[in-house]
Parts: C-alpha cells; structure tokens; sequence
C-alpha cells in the first residue's frame, strides 16, 4: 500500500490553523492532535473522519470494565480489551509505514508504533476513567498508570504487556546503552508526545528523500508547537530548496543565519553561503 497523500492546499491551511489553536489552547486534546497530524498527512481524512475517530475511541472505552480497580487492574482490562480481544499491537514492518505514525490509521489497522498505540491506550483508559499517561522512555513509548510510588508500567506495541522493573530497564538499556532514570518515568504532557510523534515522521521521510512533502509539512506542524528547536527552521529552509522552491527556502536560510549569528557568526556565514547558492540556482 502507498504511504497518504497530503490534503489540497486549502484544507492543508484549514488543518494548520486547527492544529495551531489547539496548541495553545489550555488544556491541548491529545486526540485531536493526533488526529490533526493525521488530515495533515491524509488528503482522505475529512471532518467526518476525524468525528468517526473519536466516536471508534469512544466506543472502545464503553467496553472496559467499569472500574476495574487499582493501577494493575486498570493495565490488565486495557490489555485484555485492547491487546487480547481487539488485537492492537506492533510488528517490525510497521515502522516501515507512516499510517503507523498516524492515528486514523492504526485505530483501522489496529497495528502501529509505540508511540501512537500508546495514545490509543491512554485515549480509551483516560475516557474510562483510568489513572493513565504516557512515558516517554527513550526510544520506546508505553503507557503508566497510577501514581509514582504505585506505578504500572504497559506496552502497547506488545498487546499492552504489563512491564516489571527489569523489563523497563531492558527497554533503555536497549535503546540507549544507559540504565534507567527515574526521570524517564514522568508523565508526558500532549504536546511532547505530539512533537515525538512529529519526530517519528521527519524521520521517515528523512530515509526517503522521494518523500519530501511529507518531511515538510511534518516540519511545518513542529513549528506550529509552542516549543520548538530553532533549527527546525533550518530544516524547513532545507527542504524548500530541495523541493525547488528557491526563493522562499533563500530568505529561511537567511532569516535563520540571523538567528544563529547571535552565538555562532562561522556558522551563520556558512548558511549565508547556503542562502546565495539557493538563489543561484533561479538563473
């Protein structure tokens, strides 16, 4: 199956503009974000889509067992509903597709990568009422629930296993060679999973360079975000020009050299030199 094709331009700047707002709002909607990034990646996916969506999330949670109890209790009903009976889990050769990074699509193929089946478990729990978040262990997201000293630990890209200790330490030691840090098990807030889940794209379509639309709207949405590396900017201009958008990727670079020059007068030469090639290039 071929990876989505963006949205029309209209409805691109429609999403961009919802995604934005949400952001800033109070208490941003993981759900919706997800879902935005989603229309942003997937000309397909209307607003009909979006509201089937969260009505798929809502009936998930309408079947966990009211109340289960404690924090194990809570990570053995969603691993039963979600992981036994409806199957939801990840295999190696997702990581190969973005409809693996896109919510729609795995709440369809109920496969994905750890971060979007996390927010597949976190959505239905939290709408059934469990104490639940995400933890951002490096390079592999699963999902907590209850408080710090009563802490459960689930994988959803394994059908939502519940981890001991040992089990977690592996995960980063795997990932990282380093052991792991209390640190790494607090709750991450919307917008980090957003931004990671954005990462994972830029990712994907970093290995194949024939996908750089996909690169650059996935840049464009981590710009939106309140918090954002400055060199993101660079990445975007980078893109511009690769897609042959000369002019516009020019004045990013040099926008972005004036940033830099502030702590790093070589570096922003360096890009200056970048911005005038780009410019070369229209003659």
């Amino acid at each position: 199956m071929s990876a989505p094709c963006p949205p029309p331009p209209g409805r691109s700047a429609q999403v961009r503009g919802r995604f934005a707002e949400e952001t800033r709002s109070e208490r941003p909607d993981l759900t919706t974000l997800c879902l935005l990034v989603g229309a942003a990646a997937d000309g397909t996916l209307d607003d009909a889509g979006i509201d089937a969506a969260q009505m798929e999330l809502d009936r998930l949670a309408g079947q966990v067992p009211f109340r289960p109890g404690g924090p194990s209790a809570w990570a053995s009903a969603l691993h039963q509903l979600l992981g036994a009976r409806f199957e939801f889990r990840g295999t190696p050769g997702d990581y190969q597709r973005l409809e693996s990074s896109l919510l729609h699509q795995v709440l369809r193929r109920r496969r994905g990568l750890p971060i979007l089946l996390s927010v597949v478990w976190m959505e239905v729990a939290r709408r059934a009422g469990a104490p639940v978040y995400g933890v951002a262990l490096p390079g592999h997201f699963v999902v907590g629930f209850g408080p710090a000293e009563e802490q459960v630990l689930a994988d959803p890209f394994d059908g939502g296993r519940v981890l001991s200790g040992a089990d977690a330490e592996l995960l980063v030691a795997g990932a990282t060679g380093a052991a792991l840090h209390p640190s790494m098990l607090a709750p991450a807030a919307p917008l980090e999973v957003v931004s990671r889940v954005l990462n994972n794209i830029r990712a994907w379509a970093a290995a194949r360079p024939e996908r750089s639309e996909v690169a650059l709207w996935a840049v464009e949405l981590a710009l939106l975000l309140p918090s954002h590396p400055a060199r993101l900017r660079y990445e975007r201009a980078q893109l511009l020009v690769q897609r042959g958008d000369f002019l516009t990727g020019a004045a990013e670079l040099e926008a972005y050299a004036e940033v830099v020059a502030a702590v790093d007068e070589p570096a922003a030469d360096q890009v200056r030199r970048q911005a005038h090639s780009a410019r070369s290039m229209l003659n």
